[in-house]
């Protein structure tokens, strides 16, 4: 394989963005959500996992949001802005990504990370959410609601890990990379020192993000700055390897079994997790509230378009 494509292939693996569509004036609602801003309202909760950074915004019902990969909780600043009118919004990073602090030897699995979520709710003194995930936290969502199914009101998934897609074969060379210890080094220290590279047709911001303008400097210094200092860079490798193993390996009966109420929306152009993962969860949940499927939206379309993530979780909700 020339190099030229396995950097576009191993680029296509971190990313998925965003629907074709409203891409532009969704940046232009949400400018004023700085990375300085949304780590400027970021606290710490001390578990046994680590220090977990968590922003939180608005009351009531508590609303939980879980982030992809190699992304932190600022990908859910306009969904949060939209919806801390109606919930509580609890937006953590995960452990080995953003600002947590990972405590030493603490597994980055997925099965780990829904633990960690656990704990951090009785910290914060919550019992419910409402669950919205996207990418990696989709299948951590998924173990979160077959291991603590009390816990949950409702799941608002999009495109994500599925027990018949997990992880995506496009994960193989970032798998292969982290397992070297290269894969910070390689892909996000060069897309830091020249910005404009990662906003190239092979870059983070053409294969993940719909509008070309996208990711921002800011944007990508939010998400990629924390990962590649001398022992960040090890954790985040170690969250790659960790997706290797298929976490949802033998879940379809749980799923099945869940009277949860589950809502789909799906971005049609990713090339990471494809049509198909779609098609299987529309089947997957006991209490299916069907699949809404986004038209030229990638991997990480929630970033960019908040407002379909507002509506679908207000209608979830019934609010």
């Amino acid at each position: 394989m020339q190099r030229r494509d396995f950097l576009k292939y191993a680029a296509i693996t971190l990313c998925a963005t965003a629907g074709a569509t409203s891409v532009a004036a969704a940046g232009a609602t949400d400018a004023a959500t700085t990375s300085a801003a949304w780590r400027a309202s970021q606290r710490f909760v001390r578990t046994s996992a680590g220090n977990i950074a968590v922003v939180e915004k608005g009351s009531g019902p508590v609303a939980l949001f879980l982030h992809g990969f190699p992304l932190n909780s600022y990908q859910w600043r306009g969904a949060v802005e939209r919806l801390a009118a109606y919930r509580r919004c609890v937006a953590p990073d995960f452990l080995g990504l953003g600002h947590t602090e990972v405590a030493p030897g603490q597994s980055l699995a997925p099965a780990a990370q829904a633990a960690m979520l656990a704990e951090l709710l009785d910290k914060l003194g919550v019992d419910k959410v409402d669950l919205i995930a996207n990418d990696s936290g989709g299948a951590i969502a998924q173990l979160f609601l077959v291991t603590y199914p009390q816990r949950v009101r409702s799941l608002l998934l999009t495109n994500c890990d599925t027990e018949i897609d997990c992880p995506p074969p496009a994960m193989a060379p970032v798998i292969s990379l982290a397992k070297a210890g290269k894969f910070t080094d390689e892909w996000f220290l060069p897309w830091l020192a020249d910005k404009n590279s990662a906003r190239t047709p092979d870059g983070f911001g053409g294969m993940c993000y719909a509008d070309p303008a996208n990711p921002t400097d800011d944007t990508l210094e939010a998400y990629l700055r924390p990962l590649v200092g001398p022992q960040r860079k090890v954790l985040t490798n170690g969250y790659a390897i960790a997706l290797e193993q298929n976490a949802l390996a033998g879940i379809s009966p749980k799923l099945k079994a869940s009277r949860v109420p589950v809502r789909v929306v799906w971005g049609m152009a990713d090339r990471i997790f494809l049509p198909q993962g779609a098609d299987y969860l529309e089947h997957a949940f006991g209490n299916s509230r069907g699949v809404r499927r986004l038209e030229g939206s990638k991997l990480f379309w929630p970033e960019e378009r908040p407002d379909v993530i507002a509506e679908e979780a207000r209608g979830l909700w019934g609010v």
